[in-house]
């Protein structure tokens, strides 16, 4: 129990679990919860969404979700998507990349990344048609925090210090196999055959991602792990949005 607590608060601002004390050792040990966080913080803004699209139109309650995503962690993923485009868009040599990361100036390309992100996340929910609504929602953090532990698991740590280090001690290889099993199963519950389609192409950004991460700076940094976690949230909402057109088209 204390080290879903512990996930919790390394993802969230929940602000009833910041009085458990929990250590650096359950921090590390926290990794297989992620999915369980995603999930519960999915759970809340679905909820968030249904109460204001009965007030609102479904760009706007659309909005009000994504900002809802973010804020979830305090931010946190947002600005290391912002430092991770800093560092690989910036066409420089390893180490160079990683003291742009380091910084906590955002640059354009920053700028430019979360604009692209938030702007593809903002209108794909938007398209996704009442009926897969509320799996999209689920899925999207869900998708998310699975695609930290796969990155923890996959790939060595970039820095030799950092917020991160933590988790190199206590992460496992078999996590893999377990999150994507998890990733499959809350996925067809969640949406049918929608949700399997959505789990299959977020697997695949995942592995594209951490195969981009290895080749420019040698793994995962507590920036790329929040990158991803954006980019992968993006996904079941465009899988939804597409499915939807295309069954119209037929």
């Amino acid at each position: 129990m204390k080290r879903f607590i512990a996930a919790l608060q390394f993802l969230t601002v929940c602000p009833f679990v910041s009085r458990v004390a929990c250590d650096e050792r359950d921090i590390g040990r926290s990794t297989p919860w992620f999915p369980l966080v995603g999930f519960l913080i999915g759970a809340v803004v679905m909820l968030l969404d249904r109460a204001m699209s009965a007030w609102f139109p479904p760009l706007l309650s659309s909005a009000i979700a994504v900002v809802a995503l973010a804020g979830a962690s305090g931010g946190l993923h947002a600005d290391g998507l912002a430092d991770t485009a800093d560092g690989f868009l910036s066409s420089r040599p390893r180490e160079r990349m990683l003291e742009i990361m380091r910084d906590s100036h955002t640059g354009a390309m920053g700028v430019l990344g979360m604009i692209c992100v938030f702007s593809l996340k903002l209108t794909a929910l938007a398209s996704v048609p009442t009926v897969l609504r509320a799996p999209a929602l689920l899925l999207m953090p869900f998708a998310g925090r699975c695609s930290m532990v796969i990155q923890l698991a996959l790939l060595p740590y970039a820095r030799s210090g950092g917020l991160c280090s933590v988790f190199i001690q206590n992460r496992r290889r078999s996590d893999v196999i377990s999150t994507l099993f998890v990733l499959a199963a809350v996925s067809w519950l969640a949406g049918g055959a929608y949700g399997l389609c959505a789990a299959g192409f977020s697997c695949a950004v995942i592995v594209i991602f951490s195969l981009w991460s290895r080749s420019k700076i040698g793994g995962f940094t507590g920036d790329t792990l929040g990158a991803g976690c954006e980019l992968v949230e993006i996904i079941p909402a465009m899988v939804a949005a597409f499915c939807w057109r295309a069954m119209g088209s037929l």
